[in-house]
């Protein structure tokens, strides 16, 4: 994750902190709204992971979708993997 992607995900993980345990576990999506931006800003870097996350927070809404909806492949080569 990228300096800048950490610092986007530093309200998340407050969110998943403290306001999570008080909300409960009804997310309409698979995976959440959380674990869905923590991924997209890990694979995507801040601006894309960002993009990707205000969209997906804009869908969940009464009216919006359900169901699985993944982190969109491609992005950046993570460190850890092999470069080939």
């Amino acid at each position: 994750m990228t300096p800048l992607a950490h610092v986007v995900a530093l309200p998340v993980r407050a969110y998943r902190l403290v306001l999570s345990p008080w909300i409960g576990h009804a997310c309409r999506f698979q995976p959440t709204c959380s674990a869905y931006a923590l991924e997209a800003l890990d694979r995507h870097g801040a601006a894309r992971g960002g993009w990707l996350t205000a969209r997906r927070i804009a869908r969940c809404h009464p009216w919006g979708g359900q169901g699985y909806d993944p982190v969109p492949q491609g992005g950046r080569v993570k460190d850890d993997e092999d470069r080939t």
